[in-house]
């Protein structure tokens, strides 16, 4: 299915919001709830599966919907259609703060491997699949890259990363980033988990006892903030804790 062609705008700095225009009778998907405002004339439906093969049966829409399931994800998308005259505009926000990054399908005929929840809308016709990284370390210590999202089509998508993000092309290189900071990466880069550095360095190193490595050729994505690490610098005993006086506050207590 060949997706809509659609225009876009992105509106802020740390919480930004995608403003995408529709023409007549074009749509766009979305992940259920990040819809921020639509104007007259665009109407919204909610649908099992991506809408990018009409011809599915209820059985393939069923598996597309366990898939998502797998990937922590709605069961269900938002299908967002234009229905009126002239032009209309629809627009969502993340889930929490970070940068929206929009990706062109059409220059990865292979498709793009993307975090589990980095999605946020796409032109209908993107195929949004379910990925198993093959490797059986980052199964048992990379939770972030063993499960994945992989979008396929000839149109636009757009993706959600935590904090700012680094697009690095690797030529036949290795790259190790921490296990939650990979956003997204070329189909047919290697991605494994391998332990980070000596005995010393995994124990009081502070980087965690794994690294994710990815290797060969292509685009790389990475996240300075990951949703994980931003939950664990809020909590009252995460690592922020004791920062802005807050050791000398837990003595008072």
């Amino acid at each position: 299915m060949i997706s809509h062609e659609v225009d876009y705008r992105i509106h802020g700095a740390d919480i930004q919001v995608l403003e995408v225009e529709l023409d007549p009778q074009e749509t766009v998907i979305a992940e259920a709830g990040a819809m921020v405002f639509m104007e007259d004339g665009i109407q919204f439906e909610t649908k099992m599966g991506d809408g990018s093969n009409p011809n599915s049966g209820f059985f393939g829409k069923l598996v597309q919907m366990g898939a998502r399931a797998i990937t922590g994800e709605s069961l269900f998308m938002t299908h967002f259609t234009h229905r009126g005259h002239g032009k209309a505009k629809v627009g969502f926000s993340a889930p929490y703060p970070g940068t929206i990054m929009p990706i062109n399908l059409s220059e990865f005929p292979q498709g793009l491997v993307v975090q589990k929840d980095g999605f946020l809308a796409a032109a209908l016709g993107t195929k949004i699949a379910m990925h198993f990284n093959q490797r059986l370390g980052a199964g048992f210590f990379g939770g972030e890259g063993f499960i994945m999202q992989r979008l396929t089509g000839d149109g636009l998508a757009f993706i959600h990363a935590g904090g700012t993000v680094i697009e690095r092309h690797l030529h036949n290189e290795t790259l190790r980033v921490d296990t939650g900071c990979v956003v997204a990466y070329e189909n047919g880069i290697d991605f494994d988990i391998q332990r980070a550095g000596g005995l010393r360095s995994m124990v009081f190193g502070g980087e965690g006892l794994f690294l994710a490595t990815l290797r060969g050729t292509g685009r790389v994505w990475i996240q300075s903030m990951p949703v994980k690490k931003l939950i664990q610098a809020l909590m009252p005993h995460g690592g922020n804790a004791n920062k802005e006086g807050g050791m000398f506050s837990s003595f008072l207590e």
